[in-house]
Parts: structure tokens; C-alpha cells; sequence
């Protein structure tokens, strides 16, 4: 949706417990409100979406109710008056206009909550270990790549926290490392817009554009990266089900399948290491608990094993940004002392005096050299 959504235009959602990645993807797409179905923050856990939207200025009106969806369609011309939603004259919801005061009362309450969330966190993260172990400790189901990622740092991107930044600051490191670049569904997209074509993409392919999926079709020759192209693998439950396999298959895009419990970000890392990664970099995926509680969903409990699974390999692009010294490469050191003589000579065929003072420079090396052959 945030595709999609113009600036200015109200957001209809129907997200419980809004999390902070979301939420700053509707800051991003400026949008003019937020109408949600569900209640963005439920008590669970202090989620920081609402509070993101309400910093950013944008008013959030809450709990309006799932009919809501019933009555509006995108395009339709809404407003917000209070805690109502009108389409033109018509009235078609009543919720609650959260503020920073309400938003903030309602954190508390959750931070109440937290040692029951994390201790259903920590039972979620026992069964997926059970169930999932010949994944996590055999790469069991891990599909045969073209791309070969053995001995080679391998960048994943998700689009999460702060990747516009990580990507930015790691610029240096891209252009020196020439790492492998996965892209986790939309993080393909992020790759692409800050001028990289991604060598592989991994996920369920419901928030990739089709830009990016187009890339998997025949070589383009880009100056930037190599004409190989990009590889699809489709990230699809343990029953087989892909929700993304039809959208691919009517693209007429190769790819590959790779069923897993968790996250595609889970798969993307357990892919990056069985097949031999030397360092795995992490760019916009979570980091800490407070991160994998806010996503709000269950199948978090398994990123933060599968980062312990990966642990020995894998870097924080924070992390990278501190060790990494960018190095001077021989043809930038090249080109800049090139660029330092055709100045020189510029101001010198410009200037006289300096023309007769390089003459008898030259005059007296000439002298030199003729005093030196005497001597010999």
C-alpha cells in the first residue's frame, strides 16, 4: 500500500500493534492520516508505531472496526473530523483519536505486560527450534544456487530499521568488497534505489515491485554490476503454500522455492551460511529484543535463534561501518595525481612568468645534464 499512496492521502490499514518499521514506511510515504481497523497498540507489548506516526505529525484515529474495510474503497476522497472518518458527506466510522498523551499512557500499561510477552517469545522460540532443527543445524530444503557465495561476504538487506542510513554509510564498503547482495523481499527494492542491482532475492515476494523482479529476466548490461541475472528464490511455508509463486509464474520469471517455518530473513541468513558465506552484513533487520517484540509477530522468536544459529558470521552494518577503513584504490591515487598535473600545465600555458620560469627550469636541467657528460 505505501507504494501506492500518495503524499497528503489518508492511509486505511487494519494492523494490530503497529510496529516502528511500519509506521516509518507511512512517515516515508507522507501520508495525510492513518485510519486504522484494529487498535495500534493492544497492551501486549510497547509497540513504536503510534508514537512514530504521532511525532511525525500525522493524526491516528484507532479501533474503527473491520466493517470499515467493508465501506471504502482505495480512491475513495476521506477526511478526518475527531475521532470520525467521513467519505465526502458520509459518515462511514467512529474510533479513537489517539494523542501523544493517550499513546504514551498505553505504553506503560504494556511495559506492565513485557515479562509475559517475553516468556510467550521464549516458548515460540523452543518449538520453532523442534521443528525446525534439520534447517537450522543441516540446511536441510536450502535450494542449489547459480550464484556461488562460498568463502564470500554476502550483504542482506531488509527493509526495516534505518537501512536508507546503513546502506549510505556502507557505500564504501559495496564498492571496495563487492560482496554478494541478497535482497529480502522489499530490500531488493532499497538495493535498487540506492543504485544496486541485487544478485540474489529471497522471500515471499508480496512487497517487492515488479522493477525488481524484472531483473531476474534476461542479462541487462548495467555499468554498475555485472550483467548475471539476479536469482529468485520464493520463500514458501512448510505446506508448500507460496502466496507469491502465482505472481512469479505470471511474470515469467525463473525461480527457485525454499520452504521454511520463519521469516524470509530467517532463510535469507540460514541460506547466506550454509552455502558457505564468509561474513554475513546486515542491513535494516532486527538487532535487539525490544526490535523483535515491536515486528509483533510470533514467528520473531525464530530470527533471533537463526541469529544465534549465524552468530559467529554475521555483522551488524553498524558494526561494519566502525572496523571498516575505506581504502585508496591505484586508479583513484592514478587519477587524482593526473588531475593534479593537467592543472599544473593549464596555469602554466596560461601564465607568461611561469612559462619563463619552467623555460629556464629546463634550461638549467639541460645544462646539468650537459656538465654531467664532461665530467663522465
Amino acid at each position: 500500500m505505501v507504494q501506492r499512496v500518495a503524499p497528503g492521502e489518508i492511509a486505511v490499514i487494519d494492523h494490530e500493534d503497529l510496529d516502528g518499521v511500519s509506521a516509518e514506511a507511512l512517515v516515508t510515504a507522507e501520508v495525510g492520516g492513518v485510519v486504522n481497523a484494529a487498535r495500534s497498540i493492544s497492551g501486549r507489548y510497547p509497540n513504536m508505531g503510534p508514537i512514530r506516526l504521532l511525532e511525525a505529525g500525522i493524526p491516528l484515529v484507532d479501533s474503527v472496526g473491520p466493517l470499515l474495510l467493508q465501506k471504502v474503497r482505495e480512491g475513495d476522497e476521506l477526511r478526518l473530523d475527531g475521532d470520525r472518518v467521513y467519505a465526502g458527506d458520509r459518515l462511514v466510522g467512529v474510533g479513537i483519536r489517539q494523542s501523544t498523551a493517550t499513546i504514551r499512557a498505553s505504553m506503560g500499561e504494556a511495559q506492565l505486560r513485557l515479562a509475559d510477552r517475553f516468556e510467550s517469545f521464549a516458548r515460540n522460540t523452543v518449538d520453532y527450534m523442534q521443528r525446525e532443527h534439520e534447517l537450522l543445524f543441516g540446511g536441510s530444503g536450502l535450494p542449489p544456487l547459480v550464484h556461488d557465495l562460498a568463502n564470500r561476504p554476502v550483504l542482506v538487506v531488509v527493509r526495516g530499521y534505518n537501512y536508507k542510513e546503513d546502506l549510505a554509510v556502507l557505500r564504501p564498503y559495496i564498492r571496495d568488497v563487492r560482496p554478494v547482495l541478497l535482497g529480502v523481499d522489499g530490500g531488493a527494492d532499497a538495493l535498487i534505489e540506492a543504485g544496486y542491482t541485487p544478485d540474489l532475492i529471497l522471500g515471499d515476494m508480496d512487497s517487492v515491485s515488479d522493477e525488481a523482479l524484472s531483473f531476474a529476466g534476461p542479462p541487462r548490461r548495467r555499468w554498475f554490476r555485472r550483467s548475471r541475472p539476479t536469482e529468485l528464490v520464493l520463500h514458501a511455508y512448510r505446506d508448500g503454500h507460496a502466496p507469491g509463486r502465482e505472481r512469479l509464474q505470471a511474470l515469467g520469471v525463473p525461480f527457485r522455492v525454499v520452504e521454511a517455518a520463519g521469516t524470509s530473513e530467517d532463510a535469507a541468513f540460514l541460506l547466506a551460511h550454509e552455502k558457505g558465506a564468509e561474513t554475513i552484513v546486515a542491513v535494516g533487520s532486527h538487532g535487539n529484543l525490544r526490535e523483535f517484540l515491536d515486528k509483533g509477530r510470533e514467528g520473531m522468536s525464530s530470527t533471533f535463534l537463526v541469529r544465534l544459529r549465524v552468530g559467529e558470521i554475521l555483522m551488524d552494518a553498524k558494526g561494519v561501518s566502525r572496523v571498516y577503513s575505506p581504502r585508496i584504490r591505484t586508479r583513484d591515487a592514478f587519477l587524482l595525481v593526473a588531475a593534479a598535473v593537467v592543472a599544473i600545465a593549464a596555469v602554466v600555458v596560461v601564465s607568461p612568468p611561469l612559462r619563463l620560469y619552467v623555460s629556464q627550469l629546463v634550461e638549467q636541467f639541460r645544462q646539468w645534464l650537459f656538465d654531467l657528460k664532461e665530467l663522465l
